[in-house]
């Protein structure tokens, strides 16, 4: 009966865990089906709401089988970390990537603008202006640096820079004189003379001592034999205009819209750490104390808000949450049903870590089920971080709560609702030197049997194992205090 259970538990997991992969199979398309457009807006700092943002708009465009991803543009720039994550995101976008410069892409703007294909700008667009700086700690001004460490953070840049720009078909020299103001850009025109000569012109482009920034004009300014466009592949009026310029002007076209969760998901994920801690230690003392009360609720939510943060963040589905579910679902079983039944408990545990794990591994349609070491790289250093200050808490707790007034006033304070006093007190007279026995162990508390009634009790802080005659020897708030009874 326990082999059955434990292989119908393993088959439950595994659709679970395999639930939100599902959409990820390749699935041919109906003949005639319209191309799709898939159109992301960054219309705003780069900061890591907009990464939360981007990486939704890549998925469900991936999901899609998008034939197009453009990124409609509008930022001042923004932060150097959230602007390698959205590169990173964008590289994983299998089809064909096109920025709309729609009014300006100044700093981290340009560097994601080099991160896809092509460039397009609307009329009197500007872009460039790249070089990074150090803001102050309130974020509201320009930090000075020393000079050595300006020069070691703009060549670390460069190097990431020029690489997607390279890989896209972009000069790298024009991205360099974006970043490095003692960069010269130049650049060679050919002219043909009424006699038919061809004369070359050399044209500085960006003297020394300057940041590069092009206007629209300039960006799509052609040079060279044969002639190319300086970074620019075309002025265009509108998002529609350029549409139909690429060929896209009758395909299906998605928005992405900001969903205002991404400001929360940022906050969410920044404290995951805690938020696994705070469910760690709720759990404990719930498993610790009789009934149901506040710690249970406290240790669920955290857990809640840490799937929350990582479903909103566009980093996994819920049904990891589905998986954790029933990871502690065992795990109680195992406490509470059918003690000593290890398997269970085994199989309950690797549950929830692999959902907490799963939960902030950033998954892609299309590839494999399992991740690789390099994306399980920030998930297992929350999960460390969590592991260790639970531990030290549970420590802490389970040699200092059980003797704190804090301890009466956390626990549940009725199996059966809200009493009043003087039952209370009646109870507590008609139960004093009872003799029970515990149908479940006390870590402290548990459930013990007392005639026909089962009642939850707690120890005197050690643990009693299930079927053990005990004695009611006191009360802590309205919970009984039993001892063992010898035989």
């Amino acid at each position: 009966m326990k082999r059955t259970f434990g292989l119908l538990v393993l088959s439950v997991a595994w659709c679970a865990a395999g639930f939100g992969s599902v959409s990820w199979a390749a699935t041919p398309e109906a003949p005639g089906a319209k191309r799709k457009v898939y159109v992301v807006p960054i219309r705003d700092d780069i900061m890591p709401p907009m990464v939360y943002l981007v990486r939704r708009g890549v998925k469900e465009a991936m999901e899609a089988k998008a034939d197009l991803l453009v990124l409609d543009m509008k930022t001042n720039g923004g932060r150097v970390d959230a602007t390698e994550q959205i590169i990173e995101i964008l590289n994983k976008f299998p089809g064909r990537t096109v920025t709309y410069v729609n009014n300006r892409a100044f700093s981290a703007g340009a560097f994601i603008a080099v991160a896809t294909q092509q460039i397009f700008m609307a009329p009197q667009s500007v872009i460039g202006a790249a070089t990074p700086v150090l803001l102050t700690p309130t974020g509201d001004g320009i930090q000075s640096v020393p000079e050595a460490f300006e020069a070691k953070m703009k060549s670390a840049i460069s190097a990431q820079v020029r690489a997607v720009a390279e890989k896209n078909g972009h000069d790298v020299d024009v991205i360099e004189a974006m970043i490095d103001r003692d960069c010269e850009l130049k650049r060679v025109s050919y002219i043909t003379q009424p006699d038919g000569t061809v004369t070359a012109v050399t044209n500085v482009i960006s003297e020394k001592g300057r940041l590069l920034t092009l206007t629209d004009r300039e960006a799509a300014r052609e040079y060279g034999n044969p002639p190319k466009p300086l970074l620019s592949a075309g002025t265009v009026e509108s998002l529609e205009a350029l549409l139909s310029r690429l060929g896209f002007a009758d395909a299906e076209v998605h928005y992405i819209k900001p969903s205002g969760a991404e400001q929360l998901g940022s906050w969410l994920t920044a404290i995951a750490p805690l938020l696994l801690i705070i469910g760690v230690v709720g759990l404990y003392i719930e498993m610790k104390t009789p009934g149901f009360g506040l710690p249970g609720i406290v240790g669920i939510t955290a857990f809640v808000l840490y799937f929350l943060g990582g479903y909103v963040a566009g980093l996994s589905g819920l049904e990891w949450v589905l998986v954790f579910l029933l990871g502690l679902a065992l795990v109680a079983v195992e406490l509470f049903v059918y003690p000593g039944t290890i398997a269970l408990g085994l199989i309950g545990g690797a549950l929830m870590l692999a959902a907490i794990l799963m939960a902030m591994v950033d998954m892609y349609p299309g590839m494999p089920p399992v991740p690789t070491l390099p994306q399980l790289q920030a998930p297992l250093q929350t999960l460390l971080i969590a592991t260790a200050g639970g531990l030290v808490a549970v420590l802490i707790l389970s040699r200092f709560l059980p003797r704190t007034p804090l301890y009466r006033t956390i626990v549940s304070q009725s199996a059966s609702g809200i009493r009043t006093e003087m039952v209370q007190e009646q109870q507590k007279q008609s139960l004093h030197g009872q003799v029970g026995v515990t149908i479940s162990p006390l870590h402290p508390g548990g459930k013990a049997q007392f005639g026909d009634r089962i009642l939850d009790v707690i120890s005197q802080g050690d643990v009693v194992p299930a079927g053990t005659r005990v004695r009611v020897i006191g009360y802590s708030g309205t919970q009984p205090i039993v001892e063992p009874v010898s035989s």
